[in-house]
């Protein structure tokens, strides 16, 4: 990211936690936002909130899908992946790519939102609440579940906020952290919802835990899809001509729109010295970026605190004294992104 411009280096953090990449274009984009001081316009920033809750949605329902599979209960997968299907079809909708869309960009949003956004968008939220349901139906209460997931993989509190746990791992086991409510940002702290967490800290109510957020994922989004609705048309991408490049409409008319729509893609916006560091509640946890800029159009500095590459630290005394095959299980409930953990 240090070799390339601010808005070209968006396409790195597709590739980071790759199940969650519009999470990772949101924490970078708003450490720059704040570095530069830049102001986004409330349609962008509702979207923003609403595509990052199917987000969530979508990871936990790979992590659910393949948590599953991995204990021997294949139909779940298969249900799981037939949810996912429809999130990916809405982020193609809007960017063109189902998983490294690169849409949300320093200042916004990369395109506008399609008019059958909105629609799209709604049968899916009408749809999933039932499916849940059918996740749940299949696995809460299941004999050869829960011998597999309760009482195994147990951390306390106290160990877990030593070993730097974060989201849904940490709430399992009681604490009630969670960035959109202890530090909300994009205006989560103007959206009604809860945040669940378990009592033994065990596979089990890792589980729980996640499959209780998908729901108040879909109640965010919901929330989200009737401010949009209210909204109405309008711009997707801020007005600060230092960062945003201007209207095409523009650009047919006016020599010096062109030359400056050409320099911002060619040489990029600077700006000034100093750092910002932000963090997001992603789907696996905390993640912060550090971006420190000394005045070039190239960041200095980028530092991404990844949550599964500290969440796995805590996978020794999760294991200790079970057997080999509860590692499978422990390892899955974790929700790490080796692509994350490798950078």
């Amino acid at each position: 990211m240090e070799s390339k411009t601010y808005q070209k280096a968006v396409v790195l953090t597709d590739r980071m936690d790759y199940l969650a990449p519009l999470s990772n274009n949101l924490c970078y984009a708003l450490a720059v936002e704040q570095l530069m001081g830049v102001k986004v316009p409330e349609r962008a920033e509702i979207a923003r909130v609403l595509l990052t809750e199917l987000q969530r949605i979508s990871s936990h329902l790979v992590w659910l899908g393949t948590h599953a599979l991995d204990l021997a209960a294949m139909s779940v997968f298969l249900y799981a992946f037939r949810e996912r299907e429809q999130i990916l079809d809405v982020f193609e909708l809007v960017s063109g790519a189902r998983m490294m869309t690169s849409y949300f960009r320093i200042g916004g949003l990369a395109y506008p939102l399609p008019t059958e956004f909105l629609p799209t968008v709604q049968t899916l939220l009408d749809t999933l609440p039932g499916r849940i349901d059918e996740y749940e139906d299949l696995l809460t209460n299941n004999p050869l579940w829960l011998e597999r997931t309760v009482g195994v993989g147990v951390i306390d509190g106290p160990a877990a906020v030593a070993y730097g746990l974060s989201g849904a791992n940490l709430r399992a086991s009681g604490v009630a952290l969670d960035i959109r409510k202890t530090k909300p940002y994009s205006g989560y702290e103007t959206y009604q919802f809860d945040i669940p967490i378990g009592t033994r800290g065990d596979i089990y109510d890792r589980y729980r835990v996640r499959v209780a957020e998908m729901r108040q994922s879909v109640r965010i989004a919901q929330q989200a899809h009737e401010r949009l609705s209210a909204l109405g048309p309008g711009p997707v991408t801020t007005a600060n001509r230092k960062v945003a490049p201007p209207p095409k409409s523009e650009i047919t008319e006016s020599m010096e729109s062109l030359i400056h729509h050409f320099k911002l893609w060619t040489e990029g916006f600077k700006p000034p010295r100093g750092d910002s560091y932000l963090s997001i509640e992603s789907p696996r946890g905390i993640l912060g970026c550090y971006v420190v800029s000394d005045g070039g159009p190239k960041p200095w500095r980028v530092h991404f605190r990844a949550p599964s590459f500290i969440n796995l630290q805590a996978l020794p005394h999760m294991a200790k004294g079970r057997l080999v095959a509860d590692l499978v299980a422990l390892i899955a409930s974790l929700d790490p992104v080796l692509g994350e953990v490798d950078r």
